[in-house]
């Protein structure tokens, strides 16, 4: 007896599926199922927004940092750090067409970058007290700063299609941009895996 492919549409589904469940199960609860909000796969080099549990856009052929991911980004390490984030600002005056700046490094990074002997006592101690004063991150730690999701402004689009080539910022196209920041807002939760 032969075995016959599955068709491609099917397989691609099921994917689309499984990945689902998993972000389902690996997210935290959604405030609501009205909730906008921001996935970007590092795996497949893709950008997915939700309504709850619902997609509603998918920029395909992003750029992330040229050192690829990690779980804790270093100042001038051009690596794409993982984990939640906000989106705290955006400036539609950028070099890069539009920024969406995050909220990096987070209260989660700095304790494992302390934890992991890569920040000292006093420079830890320092951030959370910032932090907990309610204000945004800082931005010249060891752990560098200024991350976020961008455009390609004058940038070379064959460049973007083929490598990997921002510091540890998601680059999409200058349209893609464009069409992201009509979806979501300031405080936009934002998953990097």
């Amino acid at each position: 007896m032969t075995r016959t492919a599955r068709p491609e549409s099917i397989r691609l589904r099921r994917q689309e599926l499984l990945a689902l469940l998993l972000v389902a199960l690996l997210t935290p609860a959604l405030a609501s199922a009205e909730e906008i909000w921001i996935l970007v796969d590092t795996a497949v080099r893709r950008l997915d927004v939700y309504r709850g549990y619902t997609p509603i856009k998918r920029f395909r052929n992003i750029s992330l940092g040229r050192n690829g991911p990690a779980p804790i980004h270093l100042a001038g390490d051009a690596t794409t750090p993982l984990g939640e984030f906000r989106i705290t600002h955006i400036n539609h005056n950028s070099r890069f067409h539009i920024f969406l700046g995050l909220n990096y490094p987070t209260r989660a990074h700095m304790m494992r970058a302390h934890a992991d002997g890569l920040v000292d006592t006093d420079t830890h101690d320092a951030f959370l007290a910032v932090l907990d004063s309610r204000k945004l991150p800082p931005q010249d730690t060891p752990l560098g700063g200024y991350i976020g999701i961008h455009g390609i402004g004058d940038g070379d689009p064959g460049i973007h299609a083929r490598y990997d080539w921002t510091q540890g910022c998601i680059a999409l196209t200058n349209e893609q941009i464009e069409e992201l920041s009509r979806l979501v807002g300031v405080g936009t939760r934002v998953f990097i895996r």
